[in-house]
């Protein structure tokens, strides 16, 4: 019995330690877990059931592949992702009009996509709770706000982490209580299939959880936590476990929503919570108000924090979060969209704007990523293997058709 104890104390001190090592990628797996993302997953369980998990397990791995990447730039190169896209290039007319046109995709998409968690969290807290959606929403950006004017790196990588929590005991549990068909989950997960009016369904799931400007929080974040490329495991078990939990979240409310909406038409994600009144009562209410208060707060400061980064990353300026200028560009995104909710503008043309933005960058950003990762210049023998550019050259694939697709949806939207 004496060995037996060590060996579990072990185990269990093994196990601590490898918990204390989550951070930069619950940050991202909080980011893509917002109200555009719960909304997707309850239409998308409401109107094909389990068919579509295929389409967020995909979605999950292709995010996995990318964070690993810019991790493994930040913490080899000691470089945030858009210094390194600067730097890829030499001739001023095309550095500079690369560097111009990101800045402008990731603030117009960070600004619009504020504006819109701001009313969905806003509308679903209101609808299921009975407070004033006029105080809902003001308030929940000055609280986002001075938690980035705070400066304090530690402190959003704990609320984030503390949200991911939150979300995965509310959306895991209330897939859990829903006794959902097992059968029926392996089978939209290993069978993919396309049925009939999902193809804009299966661009949006990807769409919602390959975002743009996590690349650039990413490849910044690691940086505050690792200094060392032996710390790159440590990394890759913070992205699988954080991002993995963040696909969990999502898988678990299209599960939930396939179990008890099917043929349902969702308005909001409050409907959510009518389907779950037999199974939990009068906590139902409660119980989504609290998840959706987590994934629109977390999708909310990641939004802020993606334009900051990005920013201050391609213009190189110094200090991360406590410089002045990231505070600046923080605070702006943040306003937008208290006043876009303030005076109730309407946030779908700015929204269908970004989205065409987000159309062209996301796989020009996938396309310079895969290029940086081959530069031995800048990475040494960290560079990309073979197996990994195989593998990067697929998603860069499905990002350029997600891309593609994207752009074409918000320019007939526009025009239509």
């Amino acid at each position: 019995m004496g060995q037996v104890q060590p060996a579990q104390e072990q185990k269990r001190n093994i196990f601590i330690e490898k918990l204390k090592v989550i951070g930069p990628g619950a940050i991202i797996a909080a980011s893509f877990v917002g109200p555009g993302t719960i909304t997707t997953a309850t239409e998308a369980g409401a109107s094909f059931g389990y068919a579509l998990l295929w389409a967020l397990v995909f979605s999950v791995i292709t995010t996995i592949v990318l964070q690993m990447m810019v991790a493994r730039l930040g913490i080899v190169a000691r470089k945030g992702l858009g210094a390194a896209v600067r730097d890829q290039f030499s001739h001023p007319a095309i550095k500079y009009s690369i560097v111009a046109f990101v800045i402008l995709s990731i603030f117009t998409g960070s600004a619009a996509y504020m504006s819109g968690d701001l009313n969905g969290t806003s509308l679903g807290l209101s609808t299921l709770t009975g407070w004033d959606i006029n105080v809902i929403g003001p308030f929940v950006g000055l609280v986002v706000l001075l938690i980035g004017l705070s400066g304090s790196y530690k402190l959003i990588e704990k609320m984030m982490i503390a949200l991911v929590i939150v979300m995965s005991t509310v959306f895991v549990t209330t897939m859990v209580i829903a006794q959902p068909d097992l059968g029926g989950i392996a089978s939209g997960i290993f069978a993919p299939s396309f049925p009939v009016g999902s193809i804009i369904t299966i661009a949006a799931l990807i769409g919602t959880t390959v975002v743009p400007y996590n690349l650039f929080i990413h490849s910044s974040s690691v940086q505050e936590r690792w200094h060392h490329p032996s710390h790159l495991k440590d990394s890759k078990w913070d992205i699988v476990v954080s991002i993995g939990m963040g696909g969990l979240i999502s898988a678990s409310i299209l599960i939930t929503s396939g179990t008890l909406m099917r043929g349902v038409e969702v308005e909001t994600v409050a409907d959510l919570a009518l389907q779950l009144e037999p199974l939990l009562g009068g906590w139902a209410e409660t119980f989504l108000a609290i998840g959706i208060f987590s994934a629109g707060f977390s999708s909310m400061t990641a939004a802020a924090l993606g334009a900051s980064i990005t920013i201050s990353s391609i213009l190189k300026w110094e200090n991360g979060l406590k410089n002045w200028r990231f505070k600046a560009v923080f605070t702006l995104v943040i306003v937008i969209g208290i006043l876009s909710f303030a005076f109730n503008v309407e946030p779908l043309a700015v929204i269908l704007f970004a989205q065409a933005l987000n159309g062209i960058l996301l796989p020009g950003i996938a396309v310079l990523i895969l290029i940086i990762m081959n530069n031995k210049q800048l990475l040494g023998k960290y560079t990309n293997s073979l197996k990994v550019n195989i593998i990067g050259g697929i998603v860069v694939m499905v990002c350029i058709g997600i891309g593609a697709y994207s752009l074409l949806t918000a320019i007939s939207d526009l025009l239509g």
